[in-house]
């Protein structure tokens, strides 16, 4: 392949990746990764405002590689909700860009500030 070709399937593999990006739902909210404490576990700043100890739950903790300023989605726990909470899904580079594009992560911008 020339690089060419190569370069325009890389471009489009980002856009299909771009096509569908998943959104917090219900309870759930995005968060920046903040420190990691080691077992799965690692504190993030979420987006509602609260600081929570979060962990990667056992069916994602192969797949989902999280380290620190990474945009997540946080999934709190029905009981402990403000102090604990799941990773469910880490977003890239491409998609955290378009997310701030489209407006869904304005609140970010305040809490880089500081």
């Amino acid at each position: 392949m020339s690089k060419k070709k190569e370069e325009e399937a890389r471009r489009e593999a980002l856009q299909q990746q771009i096509v569908r990006i998943r959104l917090p739902r219900g309870l759930q909210s995005f968060g920046i990764v903040d420190q990691r404490l080691g077992g799965s576990r690692m504190r993030v700043r979420c987006l509602d405002g609260k600081n929570r100890i979060c962990r990667i739950p056992g069916r994602l903790k192969r797949r989902l590689w999280v380290r620190e300023g990474d945009i997540v989605i946080v999934e709190p726990w029905e009981l402990g909700g403000d102090e604990k909470g799941d990773i469910m899904y880490k977003y890239t580079k491409a998609q955290v860009q378009f997310l701030k594009r489209k407006g869904y992560l304005k609140k970010i911008e305040e809490f880089e500030e500081f």
